[in-house]
């Protein structure tokens, strides 16, 4: 309880340091030459606060956030399992590894913010170029964990089970799958914002809904308010997937000690 109630002040904190500095009169305009240049640039929290209001009365939202929501879970899945997947797959196989290393460095080097507009012309302006984008971003991050992890197991402890007959799938279930899930678990966590990212940016370069949609058009009329309200909206719900991710985390790795018990030990 000590611990949220210093963080719910800073936030406070925040809100109100954001409030003095956009409100006229309040403070001396330090970097502007004008006292309301402040809130022209980065907003007013009681007018971005009546922004999120309106949408949620009207209903507007509801239809945006439910694309771009469905976009990021989507990318997010896709990406996690693929990453997954061709993770283990290239960790437990030496051959397959050493003939795709140079392929997978090359894409994971490519900029892939760029392939929005390739994604646009492949599968139009529909959620699915916004999807492959999210599952490029997503991809990644769980693949290298996932191979990270899987080569990190012990050789001895591989030794000892094989010692002891153990065959390749429970190599896999009862070593190689848990010592990878720690990795796993630790991308999945950023990967929750990088599919938003995906399904944002895939939305900017061209969609008719979605809360990125909204956000542009809010800048084509310099209306910072809704803007960040957008901002707001979208930074809630990464940390609502990313709390479903945390809880998902802490029922498959009951096994493992939580935060403190191995220093009481």
């Amino acid at each position: 309880m000590r611990l949220r109630a210093v963080q719910f002040a800073v936030f406070v904190a925040l809100l109100l340091l954001w409030h003095a500095l956009t409100t006229p009169g309040l403070v001396p305009p330090f970097f502007f030459e004008r006292d309301n240049q402040a809130a022209f640039f980065f907003g007013e929290p009681v007018k971005v606060f009546w922004a999120i209001v309106d949408w949620v009365v009207t209903g507007e939202i509801f239809v945006h956030l439910g694309v771009t929501l469905l976009e990021t879970i989507l990318g997010f899945v896709i990406g996690a399992v693929a990453g997954l997947g061709i993770g283990l797959w290239l960790a437990l196989s030496n051959t397959a590894s050493a003939v795709m290393e140079p392929y997978i460095k090359g894409f994971n080097s490519m900029p892939r913010v760029v392939l929005a507009p390739i994604f646009a012309v492949w599968f139009g302006l529909g959620i699915w170029s916004k999807v492959a984008l999210g599952v490029t971003l997503v991809f990644f991050v769980v693949f290298f964990n996932v191979y990270q992890g899987v080569r990190e197991v012990s050789p001895v402890l591989l030794a000892n089970a094989r010692m002891l007959g153990a065959s390749k799938r429970q190599l896999l279930r009862s070593i190689y799958l848990p010592s990878a899930m720690s990795w796993v678990f630790a991308s999945l966590h950023n990967a929750v914002g990088l599919a938003f990212v995906g399904a944002v940016v895939g939305e900017y370069l061209g969609s008719a809904k979605g809360v990125g949609y909204l956000i542009l058009q809010a800048e084509g009329t310099f209306d910072i308010n809704t803007v960040f309200a957008g901002i707001v909206v979208l930074t809630i719900f990464a940390l609502v997937l990313d709390a479903v991710v945390g809880a998902i985390e802490r029922r498959l790795m009951t096994w493992q000690p939580k935060a403190g018990e191995t220093e009481k030990i």
